[in-house]
């Protein structure tokens, strides 16, 4: 290659280069609105018959856009019958408990962030809003990392949940030989790709 087509190619490299957006957008300043991508809401149970995970990746869920973190608003919700236990005859008695026919979601309502400390690519934060389980809603803080990525920004919270909170029965089977404990414990991993 002679000395002007190299030239020239670092010139086009660099002109494509620049005008490619950054890798990752920054949790400092506007954050722009955002639709669930990748998801996956789970939770560990503790049962008189041993502990099991529930899992579903039938998570949907939009963010709106913001001048700041603290002011992001959006929802994260995902189909009760989605969640699988790796045994059909519990996840026959989750439905039943849950009463997926007349309350089919369980849903979160983000109504305001408060960021802890971080990077400005990672950051703490603790979510506020309202979970809705069961017909029952209940104002709720939560901890939650925020990382973005060349994905978008991700999302995840784990945190303990009480049943009992939400009017969830059921737990006991076969006159009480098989006891469900009434804390859980939650895990939301989601990704929105930004818009």
């Amino acid at each position: 290659m002679t000395g002007r087509r190299f030239l020239a190619a670092c010139m086009l490299v660099a002109g494509v280069l620049g005008a490619v957006p950054p890798a990752a957008a920054q949790l400092e300043g506007p954050v722009p609105a955002g639709q669930v991508t990748t998801g996956t809401l789970s939770f560990d149970g503790h049962a008189s018959v041993g502990d099991f995970t529930g899992t579903t990746h039938e998570v949907t869920g939009e963010m709106s856009a913001a001048a700041s973190l603290a002011e992001v608003r959006g929802w994260v919700e995902a189909p009760v019958r989605s969640l699988e236990t790796g045994n059909k005859k519990r996840d026959r008695d989750l439905n039943k408990s849950m009463e997926s026919d007349r309350y089919p979601s369980i849903r979160f309502e983000l109504t305001g962030v408060t960021p802890g400390g971080g990077t400005a690519d990672s950051a703490a934060a603790t979510l506020a809003g309202r979970l809705l389980i069961h017909g029952v809603t209940r104002e709720v803080s939560l901890p939650a990392v925020i990382r973005t990525s060349t994905e978008g920004i991700r999302v995840r919270t784990d945190f303990p949940l009480d049943l009992k909170d939400y009017e969830i029965g059921g737990l006991t089977k076969m006159l009480g030989m098989l006891r469900m404990q009434e804390r859980i414990e939650v895990r939301v991993d989601v990704t929105f790709a930004t818009r």
